[in-house]
């Protein structure tokens, strides 16, 4: 009697935690069905974007790379690069000017460029030194940013091509909202839509991308041009007019300095 209890006892909690998982499983079942029929990031993001989200999407790898790049090459560290700093104001203190010239002549930097530009015109006077400075700076400066431009570009198209996208998506469901010769389900029209609208997504990621590095790039090349301008004429001022001059009596009163301040000797005994 009591093991006939015990398993009716066993089956109804069989059959009630079945009634219980029932709708936790319906639910499951639901979900899974609705995570099958949607489709993942990947696919809306990027393949069901068609041709033109490819394209953005390489623009956008295009776009990293060139961000990259910039960074490593538009620094301090490779434009007025400490060491080649100090190599040069060591030759100038000991005179060797032809060193110097060689020097900055193999030195691939910003700074090897303008400091071997005007010590090339040394002979023909301090002015034609800073002319020479002036039109280095100019052309490095230049260089740096034509190679920055391709952002430039590059954010500015994006957004047309994002938007040729959009357009031509569309064209495209019209067409075959007139061939149906019926109104889709606002369910397919809405999909079609978002389609659509994704090369336009893609376009201004990128554009933004872009254009935010190219101003922070073109900021960073005119703070390190005015800084290369400065050290190269704290470098080479000592070929302004007068210098050895002002050089000769700050050493002279620093001399005197030095004696005032040494006590005076004692008198010697007869």
């Amino acid at each position: 009697m009591l093991m006939r209890i015990g398993l009716l006892a066993c089956l109804l909690g069989v059959v009630l935690c079945a009634i219980m998982a029932a709708p936790v499983l319906a639910q499951d079942q639901a979900e899974e069905e609705q995570e099958a029929s949607s489709p993942n990031w990947l696919d809306f993001f990027v393949f069901k974007g068609g041709k033109i989200t490819l394209v953005l999407i390489v623009l956008s790898i295009v776009t990293i790379a060139l961000i990259i790049e910039h960074a490593w090459s538009i620094r301090r560290a490779t434009i007025i690069p400490a060491e080649a700093v100090e190599r040069v104001q060591g030759y100038l203190e000991e005179k060797k000017y032809l060193a110097a010239i060689q020097f900055t002549a193999e030195e691939p930097s910003m700074m090897g460029h303008v400091l071997n530009g005007g010590l090339l015109e040394a002979a023909n006077g301090y002015a034609a030194m800073e002319r020479a400075i002036e039109e280095s700076l100019e052309e490095r400066a230049a260089r740096l940013i034509r190679k920055t431009e391709y952002l430039n570009v590059i954010g500015n198209i994006s957004p047309m091509i994002g938007l040729f996208g959009t357009v031509f998506g569309m064209i495209l469901l019209f067409q075959a909202i007139h061939q149906a010769d019926a109104f889709p389900p606002p369910r397919v029209v809405a999909d079609k839509i978002s389609v659509a609208l994704i090369t336009t997504f893609w376009g201004l990621v990128v554009a933004i991308l872009a254009l935010s590095f190219f101003a922070h790039f073109r900021n960073r090349i005119d703070v390190l041009t005015a800084e290369c301008a400065l050290v190269a004429d704290r470098i080479l001022s000592a070929f302004k007019p007068g210098a050895a001059q002002h050089q000769a009596v700050a050493q002279a009163a620093k001399e005197r300095a030095q004696k005032q301040q040494k006590p005076p000797d004692a008198p010697s005994r007869a």
